[in-house]
């Protein structure tokens, strides 16, 4: 279970990783998107700003040309007897497009001329106001009067008799004392502002579409990649998690069958011996002493023996002495066994831990010590257990051999075992287990537990 716990909590690791991977994606994609957006927007404005006034240039240009040319055209009138009404004819005959036409006001405010509203003619529109309260002639007589120029202003479209924008051009004709002008209107305009606006929103939301597009495609792809690495990573730990089941398992029959021989071999055929004894010193009172001593010396030896099986599954220093007095005894075993050195030393004031906390301390120190027996071919090899003043225990093991390289060890499902089972034994604890070892440069191998 803990090792089924292990896995769940990597493959959490990875979302995680896969997660923190997405967030900045997101993100940038989000901020791009923003910026993209205020961009175009911006473009779209001084696109619009541009179009409006490169539009109104060119019809101030037009109303002033078709101007000029009606002063020009009843500049020979001027003077001439009955001058004014056949220029009024002219002006009232001249036209150019469907709401393009002249007007002629008195400078008092009478209309004079109106080709598209003859409605209005004789009326004195002095007094004529917008919907926003602008007085309309006064405005283009008074512009008329400096000298000519431009004004906007609202009027009625004959075409649609409904009021629209309008851009006015007019000069004065002292002669007569007369305004003459003429204008453009400008709803035209504005619907090629509207039109050019809504295709800036369809390029904005394009846009919007591919940037989304591409989230899209950022997050499947991260996520394909993800799953495929998790689908490996899986595989893999399947197949650790398995290599360890089978070398539990196997450790476990080994351990069985050692207890057996060891059982058979030693403890039950010294207990067949001292049975005998004890049958012969019945059957020969004569040497019943001899052989009680002899029953008695073998009884010690079996005695000896069970205790080296008790000690060897869980030893009794552990539960009586201590974590350090039994990590010092397992040391001596060791250093008994010849070859390498080995010793064990205890810094800070000592305390005693919980049972698992020893028992998983121990277990890590001794299959620690074993790999460096079987493997390390080291020269000293030296266990340290230090209890620190705020409550904590670190044990360090650590020798002079060849190293090794761990991740490779790792890597592969049926090696690194121990490594493993040490790691899971210091994860069990809520400690922190880190090795530092390379070829040819020893090993050192470290748990902390904090109080």
């Amino acid at each position: 279970m803990a090792l089924r716990a292990l896995a769940l909590r990597a493959l959490s690791l990875r979302a995680k990783l896969v997660l923190l991977a997405l967030l900045p994606l997101l993100a940038s994609l989000a901020l791009i998107a923003v910026a993209v957006r205020q961009q175009e927007r911006s473009l779209a404005e001084r696109e619009h700003a541009l179009v409006r006034a490169s539009y109104l240039d060119a019809r101030r240009t037009e109303l002033k040309h078709y101007v000029d040319l009606a002063v020009s055209t009843i500049q020979p009138l001027l003077g001439q007897p009955g001058g004014r009404e056949k220029a009024l004819a002219i002006l009232s005959s001249l036209d150019y497009g469907r709401d393009g036409y002249f007007f002629v006001y008195s400078l008092d405010g009478r209309v004079l001329m109106h080709s598209r509203q003859p409605e209005l003619l004789g009326q004195n529109l002095w007094e004529l106001r917008d919907p926003q309260g602008r007085p309309t002639i006064q405005q283009l007589i008074a512009q008329a009067k400096a000298g000519g120029g431009y004004v906007e202003y609202l009027w009625r479209k004959p075409s649609s008799s409904l009021l629209a924008p309008k851009l006015g051009y007019v000069v004065a004709v002292p002669q007569w004392d007369w305004m003459l002008g003429t204008g453009l209107y400008l709803d035209g305009i504005e619907a090629t502002m509207a039109e050019l606006e809504r295709g800036a929103r369809l390029n904005i939301t394009a846009t919007m579409l591919w940037v989304g597009a591409v989230a899209v495609f950022g997050i499947a792809l991260i996520s394909a990649g993800a799953l495929v690495l998790n689908l490996s990573e899986h595989r893999s730990a399947e197949a650790k998690l398995r290599a360890l089941a089978r070398q539990v398992v196997q450790s476990q029959e080994d351990e069985r069958a050692r207890l057996a021989r060891e059982l058979h071999d030693g403890v039950s055929q010294a207990l067949v011996a001292t049975k005998l004894l004890i049958e012969s010193a019945q059957h020969e009172p004569e040497g019943a002493t001899r052989l009680q001593e002899l029953a008695l010396k073998q009884l010690n030896g079996t005695l000896a023996e069970v205790r080296h099986i008790s000690h060897a599954l869980r030893p009794a220093l552990l539960d009586t002495l201590g974590l350090a007095a039994a990590l010092q005894h397992l040391a001596g075993e060791f250093d008994a066994a010849g070859g390498t050195r080995f010793e064990a030393r205890v810094e800070g004031e000592e305390i005693d831990p919980p049972e698992a906390v020893k028992t998983a301390l121990f277990r890590i120190a001794q299959e620690a010590l074993n790999n460096a027996a079987r493997h390390a071919h080291a020269r000293t090899v030296s266990v340290m257990l230090s209890f620190e003043d705020d409550g904590g225990i670190s044990l360090e093991v650590h020798d002079d051999g060849q190293g090794f390289d761990a991740e490779a060890a790792q890597a592969v499902a049926d090696q690194g075992l121990g490594l493993r089972s040490m790691r899971e034994r210091a994860a069990a604890l809520g400690a922190r287990l880190s090795l530092v070892t390379s070829p040819g440069l020893g090993s050192r191998l470290t748990v902390k537990l904090s109080a």
